[in-house]
């Protein structure tokens, strides 16, 4: 996974350079147990208090999303379904018999294209 960070991740020696095998197992040994140990200290203190943190927040988070934005999105869809067929019916009463009118007025234009020689 992301988070797993193994010690040839962090001490990465180059291949043709490394130290004594007594020192690369010290330092092995001494870099997983000081992670191992470090995280179970810091989850046991802040833990707890960390979950509870999150905890609020999802909960807000998810009554804000089910108590207001998804009611005010329906809310708004139901509106705008609304003023739309007020829109079309507008456009079809006011601007069509004008478009027309304008249509056949500009129909009986005729073009011819002629080519001198």
């Amino acid at each position: 996974s992301l988070l797993q960070i193994d010690f040839e991740d962090v001490i990465a020696e180059p291949e043709g350079t490394h130290s004594f095998d007594g020192i690369w197992k010290a330092s092995f040994t001494t870099f997983t147990v000081t992670k191992y140990w470090f995280y179970r200290l810091l989850s046991a203190i802040f833990g707890i208090p960390m979950a509870l943190i999150w905890g609020i927040y999802f909960a807000i988070l998810s009554f804000l999303h089910i108590w207001a934005v998804v009611p005010c999105i329906r809310s708004y869809l139901i509106e705008i379904q609304c003023i739309s067929r007020v829109y079309s019916i507008c456009i079809h009463t006011f601007c069509d018999p004008l478009f027309e009118a304008i249509g056949k007025v500009f129909s009986s234009i005729r073009a011819t294209v002629r080519k001198e020689i």
